[in-house]
C-alpha cells in the first residue's frame, strides 16, 4: 500500500510539458488537415509554352501530384498552313516511367525510342492545330518525380521545346 495518494503523479513541471506537447501535436494536425482542404497536396497543373519557326508548342502537366491520381499531360501545336503528312513530338522518354497509362489519344500511326528521347509520329491532322492528351494516373508506386522536355522535330531537327517537371508527394 502507497504511503501517500499523490505518488506516481506527474509533477507540475511534466504536466506542463504534456501539455504543449499536444498542443504542438494539435496544430500540427490542424496544419495537416487545412493543407489537404484547400489542395495543397493534390495535383496542380500549369500550361506551357513555347514558340519557333512558327510552331506553337504548349503543354498541360501536373507540376505536384500524389500516386494514384490522374494528372493531365496534353500538347498542343499550332502551325499556319498545317503540318504536312505528318507530324513527329519528341518527348524524354523516362518521363513516362511514373505514370500507368491509357496511351496516347489519338494514337501514333509510328513509335521509336533512342537511349534517350521517345519519338512519336502522328498522321497530320487537317488544319493548323493538333492536339494529343496522354490518358494516365501517376503509379502507385511511383515516390519521386520526374522531368523532361518535349519537342516538334522538323526534319529531324527539335524546333519549339518545352521543358517541364512533375514533383511526387507522399
Amino acid at each position: 500500500m502507497p504511503e501517500s495518494t499523490l505518488e506516481g503523479i506527474e509533477s507540475r513541471a511534466q504536466g506542463r510539458s504534456a501539455v504543449w506537447g499536444r498542443r504542438v501535436f494539435l496544430l500540427a494536425l490542424l496544419a495537416f488537415v487545412v493543407a489537404g482542404l484547400t489542395g495543397l497536396l493534390g495535383v496542380a497543373t500549369t500550361t506551357s509554352t513555347a514558340t519557333e519557326d512558327g510552331y506553337q508548342l504548349s503543354l498541360e502537366h501536373a507540376t505536384r501530384a500524389r500516386a494514384g491520381l490522374d494528372v493531365p499531360w496534353r500538347v498542343t501545336v499550332h502551325h499556319p498552313g498545317g503540318f504536312g503528312k505528318s507530324l513527329t513530338l519528341a518527348v524524354t522518354g523516362d518521363y513516362f516511367d511514373i505514370y500507368e497509362t491509357q496511351g496516347f489519344r489519338p494514337d501514333a500511326s509510328a513509335t521509336t525510342r533512342d537511349g534517350n528521347m521517345l519519338y512519336l509520329t502522328f498522321d497530320a491532322p487537317p488544319g493548323d492545330t493538333f492536339v494529343v492528351a496522354y490518358d494516365a494516373y501517376i503509379q502507385p508506386s511511383s515516390q519521386q518525380g520526374r522531368s523532361g522536355s518535349v519537342s516538334v522535330m522538323v526534319d529531324g531537327a527539335r524546333e519549339a521545346t518545352v521543358d517541364f517537371r512533375t514533383r511526387l508527394l507522399p
